[in-house]
């Protein structure tokens, strides 16, 4: 008979198998510009490691957090947004549903650029 794999080695599995390709094309309605960038490589994904990377090339870069709350998420993002001006932390958690990703993210992007976006989406409505 088959052991049963520990629920967190599941959890680690679902991870892994995110299809962030279709994530970024699911999304397009409330962030026109992911599925680009993502097909020109310029959103990383990472597990997060305790640091904060510098963007470089990357518009945005996604770090995974696995096991984490909504409230912990939220708390980092706040603090980092204080902590680094040109930059723009968001972060996204299953238990919202609709546009949500599929795995606890914390996702640091080009504040500039992000305002651009903005701006852009205002002006064709």
């Amino acid at each position: 008979m088959a052991q049963k794999k520990p629920r967190s080695l599941k959890k680690e599995k679902a991870e892994e198998e995110v299809n962030w390709s279709e994530y970024f094309a699911s999304i397009v309605s409330v962030c026109p510009w992911s599925k680009t960038y993502w097909k020109q490589q310029k959103i990383d994904v990472c597990n997060w490691t305790g640091e904060l990377k510098e963007l470089g090339n990357n518009v945005a870069r996604v770090y995974k957090f696995a096991n984490a709350s909504d409230y912990k998420l939220n708390k980092l993002m706040k603090q980092f947004n204080e902590e680094r001006e040109d930059e723009e932390f968001l972060y996204s958690h299953p238990k919202h549903g609709g546009h949500s990703t599929p795995v606890p993210v914390l996702i640091q992007q080009k504040h500039e650029l992000l305002t651009r976006i903005r701006e852009n989406m205002k002006g064709e409505k």
